[in-house]
């Protein structure tokens, strides 16, 4: 069994102080969204063996506010995910996403988390997911919001045999989706 974590970058300034969009940084609701995102995580196990992380800085940012946060909520000690900065998940497809997933199996980690960017990151999830929580499957098929997480398991004992359609969507959830419910 594998576990693939999707987390896209939290929400940005519209514009980077350099111009390039590679530097744009979190704003403040992004700080409070990767926090409340990574809080989630922290309280909801199994953590990422691994994390691949877009080395543009949004994604980075909210990689290491969600890092502090799951670490907050965890209050134990637990080993701490390999992470790696890739410029590949840097406006990657879905298929060049797929490709950088297979290629997990040198390390081998039972959970993955990627953190990149949309469109690819939420038709990623979307090709993926074959099976699994229909409620989430609808929420997951309009948006994979800033700071948005879906979560696919595959019965599978390498990730060089993840394929589209072999996923099941465990769960999807956002900021907006966790406040909704604490509203509810």
């Amino acid at each position: 069994m594998r576990r693939l974590m999707l987390l896209r970058h939290a929400k940005t300034e519209h514009d980077a102080p350099s111009g390039h969009d590679h530097d744009r940084r979190l704003d403040e609701r992004g700080r409070r969204d990767a926090a409340s995102i990574g809080t989630w995580i922290g309280r909801h196990p199994p953590f990422p063996d691994a994390v691949l992380v877009s080395t543009a800085v949004r994604a980075r940012q909210t990689w290491e506010i969600a890092r502090d946060a799951i670490m907050h909520a965890v209050r134990e000690r637990h080993p701490q995910p390999q992470v790696e900065l890739l410029d590949e998940l840097y406006g990657a497809e879905p298929t060049r996403l797929l490709r950088i997933i297979r290629m997990a199996e040198v390390t081998d980690p039972a959970r993955l988390m990627l953190i990149g960017h949309n469109p690819g990151m939420h038709e990623l999830a979307l090709m993926l997911a074959g099976s699994g929580d229909a409620a989430a499957k609808k929420s997951l098929e309009d948006n994979l919001p800033t700071a948005g997480l879906a979560i696919l398991d595959f019965a599978i004992d390498d990730w060089s045999e993840v394929a589209f359609r072999r996923g099941k969507l465990v769960r999807f959830t956002s900021p907006k989706l966790l406040k909704q419910a604490l509203d509810d």
